[in-house]
């Protein structure tokens, strides 16, 4: 029987809002007019030399799903995407070899941006969008330890290659420091029970496969929160993966550098599918969209001034139609915004 992982990239996985996140990009890339947002508008990108497309960096590619719609839908754009999964890497390219040159693709994680950028002798940009959290390829191949619902090994790394494991942070994180990544990163009410449950468990043995940790959660927590907010192992898993992947700290130190790098005219999208995410995208952006000037100025010096402007009125959610086409759509936000001048 076909399984999930023998079909082709673009059977794999639907991308996520792609007719909105193209409609916000297109004024920075060559295609035309988005909706409006407040503020300004400003003029198209300039300045690049005679000849050259402007480019659109995909912060991650999974299996390029987005990143092959920039390309078809903006032809004179040149592709630099990043993706830490060499797996992710293997597949997408093979999906976008016909691109030619107009596609670079980069090991690398999305807060290493800057140096991807250096290395390519990039130094302003066009269009930056990310598509975070778990890839469908992640969720899809058991081997990898992401989904509650199958048994496998806990490995939850992103790049397989390097760094700790989900097993290793519950079979080696004092009670203390596990229960409170659990909290944090899950927003997990009962983190205290489920950490001393593992706690209990790994002193009997090791743990290391998915099952016996969803058991562990189911036989930690109270009846009545067995019948409220979907599988009990959901927020526990996604506090392992965010862990194990540093994916919160990576954002933050991600989402200034991709705005840093935006030219004039320049447009960023931000896909999250958690508060957690989706607060640091807030936030990043209403600052980059608020003046710096000390109260009570009379006049405010350019210095002072916006640098972007928002394109969206808080997050944008799939719509009913792309929800009943792809549950995986659902935790979906879009935020996105504009760059309106440079730094001064």
């Amino acid at each position: 029987m076909t399984t999930s992982n023998d079909r082709p990239p673009e059977a794999r996985h639907r991308p996520v809002m792609l007719r909105r996140c193209l409609d916000l990009l297109a004024p920075a890339l060559g295609g035309g007019q988005a909706e409006d947002g407040p503020g300004p508008r400003v003029p198209p990108p300039g300045g690049r030399a005679a000849g050259a497309g402007p480019v659109v960096v995909d912060c991650t590619l999974g299996l390029g799903g987005h990143s092959q719609a920039l390309l078809d839908a903006f032809p004179a754009a040149r592709l630099v995407a990043l993706d830490r999964d060499p797996e992710a890497l293997r597949l997408a390219g093979r999906r976008l070899a016909a691109y030619g040159d107009r596609a670079t693709l980069v090991h690398a994680v999305y807060d290493e941006l800057p140096d991807a950028l250096a290395r390519l002798r990039l130094s302003k940009v066009a269009a930056v969008l990310f598509d975070l959290g778990v890839s469908s390829m992640q969720l899809d191949e058991a081997d990898r330890g992401f989904a509650y619902a199958q048994d496998a090994p806990l490995d939850m790394r992103m790049d397989q290659s390097t760094g700790p494991s989900a097993a290793d942070v519950l079979n080696t994180y004092p009670p203390e420091r596990l229960a409170g990544v659990l909290r944090t990163f899950g927003e997990e009410r009962f983190a205290r029970r489920i950490a001393e449950a593992v706690v209990r468990e790994r002193a009997r043995a090791p743990i290391t496969g998915s099952a016996r940790l969803v058991e562990l959660i189911r036989q930690a927590l109270p009846q009545a929160a067995m019948r409220t907010g979907g599988n009990p192992a959901k927020r526990t898993f996604q506090a392992l993966r965010i862990e194990v992947n540093g994916e919160l700290a990576a954002l933050e130190r991600a989402l200034p550098a991709a705005l840093d790098a935006l030219e004039v005219g320049g447009r960023i999208v931000v896909l999250s599918y958690h508060s957690l995410e989706d607060r640091l995208v807030k936030r990043a952006l209403a600052a980059g969209a608020a003046s710096t000037a000390p109260p009570g100025l009379p006049v405010v010096p350019e210095r002072y001034q916006p640098r972007f402007r928002l394109l969206t009125r808080g997050a944008e959610q799939p719509d009913e139609a792309e929800l009943a086409a792809n549950r995986r759509a659902a935790p979906a936000r879009l935020r996105a915004a504009e760059r309106i001048r440079e730094a001064v």
